[in-house]
């Protein structure tokens, strides 16, 4: 059954590229990269990241002092571009502050925070952590939905996922669900997750980080670059916006095939896939371009291309964006599909930067330059760790 669309009121995205939309088409209208070799100087590992400049001068004061640390700076530096919070504020005064909801993913929240406190500690040498923590304003998931809350000002159901590289994109889904219901009229959807040791130190142990720029699809590609982001949107009931985006459809699987490797087949991809096709009552040929999960490690790659060539006989358009900003892991899904929202306004699609020379084991023909075209239905992969999927749809309402 085909689900009703959900209009995109607003949105607004920060990360390696830059701070609001502005900048990130831009980037990629120059082809300039975010990702910078600093890994070795910041975190002790050789290879590059896509940090978000100014973070260190940003801190959190007044009333949202307390939830001060890098994650949360992230977010509010996020929800202040391209006008966001007054579409928010908006969106409350037609609706109630009751119902408007929250739903958000990350999968580091406050942990560089706490890496400090402890790294404190040890150089004092005192059994004390430092007072600083403030534990449960920083560290825990639902701490990024409670600072939300509080920064926006929103009253209505809140939830935080963590569902690895697809929890802002199943974010989506959880809000849409809500707004179907009838539990809120409107809904913030969010991912925000920063640069931290325990989250790179966690992947090279992997052996998973390149030490080059990431080449999805590519022949040489050698593994991923971690970025951090903030993204957030806006979703309301089509009828009544001028929104020219909205969510058409939504699809999600949980494979749980294994802790960090996809199913060589796709089967999980395969099934997200077919599922949002279907709510959002198209067929594969409806689809003009396909933002990839595209990590640029050799098993995530080679199973997603096997998945988009069964789904999709005939592919469309289709690229990996990991190549400008790094894997944002927990706001990835969102920030992709911010991506698919400027595909949708702006006419552009986007290289898979970094894929010089494709793998010719690989199936599926990436866009290897910027593109200008005008899409009217897209559809956006993220496939996260032990098997959890979502794919979104995406076009006019």
């Amino acid at each position: 059954m085909s689900l009703k669309p959900l209009a995109i009121s607003a949105y607004t995205v920060t990360n390696a590229l830059g701070r609001g939309t502005v900048a990130t088409i831009d980037a990629l209208r120059r082809g300039e990269s975010g990702l910078r070799p600093e890994g070795l100087r910041r975190f002790g590992l050789d290879t590059w990241v896509g940090p978000v400049d100014g973070l260190e001068d940003l801190p959190l004061v007044g009333p949202l002092a307390r939830y001060d640390c890098r994650n949360h700076r992230l977010a509010w530096l996020g929800m202040t571009q391209d006008g966001f919070q007054d579409a928010v504020q908006r969106a409350m005064s037609r609706y109630g502050a009751t119902r408007v909801g929250l739903f958000l993913g990350t999968s580091t929240s406050g942990i560089a925070h706490a890496e400090h406190c402890y790294r404190q500690r040890a150089a004092e040498r005192t059994r004390e952590l430092d007072a600083d923590l403030r534990f449960p304003y920083t560290q825990p998931m639902h701490a990024l939905g409670d600072f939300c809350r509080d920064a926006l000002g929103i009253d209505g159901p809140t939830a935080v996922l963590s569902t690895a590289c697809s929890s802002s994109a199943k974010a989506f889904a959880t809000a849409y669900r809500h707004i179907a219901t009838g539990i809120c009229d409107a809904a913030v959807v969010g991912g925000v997750d920063s640069l931290c040791v325990s989250t790179l130190y966690g992947f090279n142990a992997l052996g998973l980080l390149a030490k080059a720029p990431c080449a999805p699809w590519g022949v040489d590609r050698k593994g991923i670059n971690i970025g951090e982001a903030a993204s957030f949107a806006l979703l309301e009931r089509a009828p009544g916006t001028d929104a020219r985006v909205a969510l058409l459809g939504y699809g999600e699987s949980s494979d749980g095939y294994h802790m960090s490797s996809p199913r060589a087949d796709g089967r999980g991809a395969v099934s997200a896939m077919t599922e949002a096709l279907e709510s959002a009552g198209l067929q594969p040929g409806d689809i003009d371009y396909i933002n990839l999960h595209g990590t640029a490690t050799s098993a995530n790659d080679k199973a997603e291309d096997a998945a988009v060539c069964r789904v999709f006989p005939d592919p469309p358009a289709a690229s990996s964006t990991k190549g400008w900003t790094g894997h944002t892991l927990g706001a990835a899904g969102i920030t992709e599909a911010v991506v698919c929202f400027l595909a949708l306004e702006q006419g552009i699609l986007p290289a898979t930067l970094g894929c010089r020379s494709p793998d010719p084991v690989l199936s599926l023909q990436v866009l290897t330059e910027t593109q200008s075209a005008r899409p009217r239905r897209v559809l956006s992969n993220s496939f996260g760790f032990g098997g959890s999927n979502c794919t979104l749809v995406f076009g006019s309402p």
